[in-house]
């Protein structure tokens, strides 16, 4: 083997699960294997490279000015990659040019924008299991958030999969063996299509898991005191992980979002495709849902807001009236409502921009985007500053308008900055005295180049004298044929040309090494003061982050304030007790739909005295399944905070939300249509509370008649006399 080959292999040999992308020139390579599975997945074309005496190794190239695109696919289509990268100056280097990984790239440790849908979080799970405990931890990188929780008890494992499946991770990582968890690699692999990396133990030993998770975090939850927590192990095993593949400190994780399983309204995997509340049960789009209703967020980090809110409804009334009573002020202030939506139309992704700073991965625009971000916070608090909501009005106190950040970036970098950092001409004059005298002399080539063919001419005599540049030659003085007996001794030949004569001078030489010197120590000044700025930003993390979740939230209040004004929404009183009145409800979703037509409201009173059981006849058609849906959707509604479709609404706080709605066969997971109807139900019958609201839309399908009806009946009355839950319950047999 080659040196280099060999440099390559022993590379190679620590990455085996990723494909290698190696360093040399302007082109990034990939050999063997990795270059075949490369040229299939990004249609390249697959070419050969002589690597020692007798073999010839498969190759693959792309630009390096072109990777993040490639990256992008590859990662699309599951794949780890890993960039190998040229550490040392192949110009100044003596022999093989040291390269090693400088990051590898993974599903869920993205942060490139390009590469990442700016409206979803790209979440990457850590699950730590034991036989009696499961610890699950979710990060998205790319916006510095983390959570984690724990699930005990019978229903942990069942719990833990429902949990994993709102987060929908695009990679995991287990301390055992996927397959050895039931149903868990099938969940992952084939529901989520997520990477799976198990059977990683060492990642989650305590001792690894303390050192990932101490002095990190602002604050920790007591139980991490306890170094053999899940919850520890589970966030310590993730973080463990992550620093690995990105070989940064992970500075922008600082704040840990610990929560016991309950905390938030439950509304399991199957509840969740039923209702449709981000994704359609057909498409899997965004339109149709209940999120496409309340969607009317002004910024990237706002819509990711407002799924998280509508993934995790609050169950604590008083943060829901806190959350209300925002939006209310909104709703009321129509004049402040328009002024802060086009302010925030101007508001960048200041959580994903701040990731790419601190990870060192942003270039002179992305700073540019920061500045203007913090161009507009001081008009957004001037707006708000009257605003009295105990949500808005902390909004105001504690966002930081990032007036330094705004004026170090302003003063040291143009409006308009080249897209690479390695090209000069992005510093702002006078921000740095040696970057201006070194682009003087550079932009002054043209003036010394005439000023020096004038003298030439003027001392020979030859009028048609003029001196040029060429990549091969540098700088030289052209004579035509017919003067060449004109020209004095000090002129030393280097060219014939069929119509003349090309030399150069020692006053030539010497610009030339001013000026061309000049260029590349202008370009690498530029570069080292680019860094530092990025660093003195990036030193503001935790600053710009919280400036960040608090745009997103006044984003989310103001979207929410919107569509109520829009769609004759109103505030739903909430609180504890059992009762759920909702006066002429509408489906939020059918209802934008049915625009041209009038949508026929319907009132609902529930409770867990005389009315807790409604059961509910009709032909197909009628609108049974609209009307138990449309109360369940209310409810999520009001558990987040939002106003409701309704003339009027008096909502109980429910632990969970369950349905059983349809028929079809999941032939995947082994299980017929009444098999998966009987499983279902028996999911609801063991876990629904009183507090719970249950929607059961046609129960005994796919068996005979009598059989159906025996247990239709047998479910109702369960329900009614030992589960004794708020239940609309659909059917035809009358």
């Amino acid at each position: 083997m080659t040196p280099m080959m060999q440099q390559y292999l022993e590379i190679k040999d620590k990455y085996k699960e990723y494909i290698l992308m190696y360093r040399i020139g302007d082109f990034y390579e990939m050999f063997f294997e990795d270059a075949k599975t490369a040229s299939s997945v990004l249609d390249l074309v697959l070419t050969g490279r002589d690597c020692g005496e007798e073999e010839r190794a498969p190759m693959c190239g792309i630009p390096y000015h072109a990777v993040e695109g490639y990256i992008g696919r590859l990662v699309g289509k599951g794949y780890k990659v890993a960039i190998c990268e040229q550490l040392e100056d192949p110009a100044t280097a003596k022999g093989l040019v040291k390269r090693d990984v400088i990051r590898m790239i993974t599903p869920g440790t993205l942060i490139e924008s390009t590469l990442l849908d700016e409206k979803k979080n790209n979440y990457i799970c850590g699950i730590y299991y034991t036989e009696t405990e499961i610890g699950v931890s979710f990060a998205d990188i790319s916006t510095g958030q983390i959570s984690v929780t724990s699930f005990s008890g019978e229903e942990r494992l069942e719990k833990a999969i429902c949990e994993i499946g709102v987060y929908a991770p695009r990679e995991v990582v287990l301390n055992v063996q996927a397959d050895e968890i039931d149903g868990m690699e099938r969940f992952l692999r084939e529901r989520l299509q997520a990477v799976v990396n198990d059977k990683m133990p060492e990642r989650f030993d305590a001792a690894h898991a303390i050192r990932s998770v101490a002095g990190r975090f602002d604050s920790l939850p007591e139980e991490f005191e306890n170094p053999d927590a899940v919850t520890l192990r589970a966030v310590g095993g993730l973080l463990y992980y992550v620093a690995e593949t990105q070989k940064n400190n992970l500075e922008g994780l600082k704040t840990l979002n610990f929560y016991q399983n309950g905390e938030y309204l439950e509304i399991d995997s199957n509840t969740r495709r039923n209702l449709e509340l981000c994704e359609t049960m057909r498409t899997k789009e965004k339109k149709g849902t209940l999120l496409w209703v309340l969607d009317k967020t002004r910024t990237a980090a706002g819509a990711r807001l407002l799924k998280q809110y509508i993934d995790f409804p609050l169950k604590n009334p008083h943060y829901i009236n806190k959350r209300q009573a925002a939006v209310a002020e909104l709703y009321d202030r129509v004049m402040d409502r328009g002024e802060l939506f086009e302010a925030l139309r101007g508001v960048l992704d200041l959580e994903r921009l701040i990731t790419r700073i601190v990870y060192g991965s942003a270039n002179c625009r992305d700073l540019v985007a920061v500045k203007q971000t913090a161009e507009r916070l001081p008009e957004i608090k001037h707006i708000i500053s009257s605003f009295e909501s105990e949500e808005i009005s902390s909004i105001y106190e504690e966002m930081d308008t990032l007036d330094d950040i705004y004026g170090l970036i302003s003063a040291s970098i143009v409006d308009e900055p080249p897209f690479s950092v390695r090209e000069a001409g992005f510093i702002r004059e006078g921000y740095n005295a040696d970057v201006d005298h070194l682009r003087s002399i550079k932009e002054d080539s043209t003036g010394w180049i005439s000023r020096i063919e004038e003298a030439e001419r003027a001392a020979t005599g030859i009028k048609n004298l003029k001196v040029g540049y060429n990549r091969v030659f540098g700088y030289y003085i052209e004579v035509s044929k017919s003067n060449v007996g004109s020209v004095p001794e000090r002129y030393i030949r280097k060219q014939t040309l069929t119509n003349g004569e090309r030399y150069i001078t020692e006053e030539l030489k010497q610009m030339e090494t001013q000026v061309l010197g000049a260029t590349e120590r202008l370009a690498a000044l530029e570069y080292n003061l680019f860094c530092e700025i990025r660093a003195k930003v990036a030193e503001n993390v935790h600053k710009i982050q919280k400036t960040a979740f608090l745009l997103a939230k006044l984003d989310v209040y103001a979207a929410l304030a919107e569509v109520a004004a829009r769609n004759s929404y109103v505030r739903p009183e909430v609180g504890y007790g059992d009762v759920v009145s909702i006066k002429d409800g509408r489906h939020p979703v059918v209802e934008q739909y049915a625009k041209d037509a009038y949508f026929v409201p319907n009132d609902t009173q529930l409770d867990c005295g005389a009315n807790k059981f409604m059961l509910i006849t009709g032909p197909n058609m009628a609108g049974k399944s609209t009307y138990m849906r449309q109360v369940a959707l209310i409810c999520v509604m009001a558990q987040i905070g939002s106003f409701v479709p309704a003339k009027e609404a008096r909502i109980c706080v429910v632990d969970k939300i369950f349905t059983r709605v349809g028929a079809s066969d999941d032939l995947a997971m082994g299980q017929s249509t009444f098999m998966l109807e009987m499983s279902e139900v028996a999911h609801i019958l063991h876990n629904a509370t009183r507090n719970s609201l249950i929607i059961y839309d046609e129960i005994g399908r796919g068996t005979s008649t009598f059989d159906g009806l025996a247990i239709a009946r047998a479910v109702a009355e369960y329900t009614l006399k030992k589960v004794g839950a708020k239940t609309l319950f659909a059917t035809h047999y009358h």
